[in-house]
């Protein structure tokens, strides 16, 4: 990407009988960030067009065929599909999962393209977008598929704070045996990794929440902080590596301890997300660390008590889509810090 150049965003549109929408054309409503990014929605002008006025919103909308042809200043809509689509707030509906979908498979082949710097995906629901296409317990999964070509991790993160998960979308009875010294490991260093590439931080100080209640109060309930996740930590320490931890969930973050780490990585999904969200939420931000491609979301679902209603906070949506080009634009100035200068020079020669 050249210097003048802006941030080309991409945003699936997710659930259309949820926030999603609503959400989308609230935040570009405000033409002031067109000044930040070219956004391109992946949906139909048709149907967001009739959002558009159920909301009475005056959000402009450019119908383009590929992502390729988005224009600088217009809020862009690839037409992914041009036949009407039944809309009912509220529901659950596996033929409106059906175009969520659809949105997020063009919008994953423009991220792989190049066609886009960066994707923001607006809320699905987990259970409509269920297809023979779509066998995932959410986005996470399916991009590190589609985008991967390695391990990928759940990554929250504010101005505040940063949690990762060891284990995110795992029913609570598979945890322990699920937890290995090897994905102890992996998810360190995605984190280690995403402090220094996305973050600019360059020597990051993690803390690891224990896997029982206690982290097992050396043993009395249960073993595996004793046996896997002590051990797993240890051996990064005496590899100059700045984990810390086992520490006990229930008292780590209204001691405020986690301001004193770069990143916090939980043990399990609401070990991890509950604090973050009652700390962080309407600002907080889902990020995918570990793809090739930068991808951010909000960090609340579809919200179907409040859909079509005009309730929605958009403030979730809009930090995700600034925190997505502040990722973006950090991660080309880490490729350009370290670049081989001998491979440089050979080009040149």
């Amino acid at each position: 990407m050249k210097q003048a150049e802006k941030v080309k965003l991409g945003v699936s549109i997710g659930d259309l009988n949820g926030i999603g929408s609503e959400i989308v054309l609230k935040t570009f409503d405000d033409s002031r960030m067109l000044d930040f990014c070219t956004p391109v929605i992946f949906a139909s002008t048709k149907v967001l067009n009739f959002l558009k006025k159920h909301y009475k919103f005056g959000v402009h909308l450019q119908g383009i065929d590929h992502p390729s042809k988005a224009i600088d200043g217009k809020v862009n809509v690839v037409n992914v599909w041009r036949e009407n689509v039944k809309i009912d707030f509220g529901k659950e509906d596996a033929k409106v999962g059906e175009y969520a979908f659809k949105s997020l498979e063009a919008a994953t082949i423009a991220l792989k393209e190049d066609d886009l710097d960066v994707l923001v995906t607006a809320p699905i629901n987990k259970h409509s977008i269920q297809s023979e296409k779509f066998k995932f317990p959410g986005h996470t999964d399916y991009l590190a598929q589609e985008l991967g070509g390695g391990e990928s991790l759940m990554f929250m993160v504010s101005d505040e704070l940063r949690v990762g998960l060891f284990t995110d979308h795992v029913a609570l009875k598979d945890i322990a045996s699920v937890i290995t010294p090897e994905l102890i490991r992996k998810k360190i260093s995605l984190i280690q990794n995403s402090l220094k590439q996305d973050f600019r931080v360059q020597k990051p100080k993690v803390a690891v929440l224990g896997i029982n209640p206690h982290s097992g109060d050396q043993g009395i309930i249960g073993k595996e902080d004793e046996e896997i996740l002590k051990p797993a930590l240890e051996e990064l320490r005496e590899k100059g590596e700045l984990v810390f931890g086992p520490y006990s969930g229930d008292s780590f973050f209204g001691s405020k301890n986690y301001k004193n780490f770069d990143a916090v990585v939980a043990s399990y999904h609401d070990q991890g997300l509950i604090p973050f969200k009652t700390l962080s939420f309407g600002s907080g931000v889902n990020f995918t660390a570990g793809l090739s491609k930068v991808r951010t979301s909000p960090d609340h679902g579809t919200a179907f008590e409040i859909a079509g209603k005009n309730e929605a906070n958009i403030n979730s949506f809009k930090e995700a889509v600034f925190k997505g080009i502040e990722i973006f634009k950090c991660r080309e100035e880490y490729k350009k810090l370290t670049e081989n200068p001998l491979q440089k020079q050979r080009k040149k020669l």
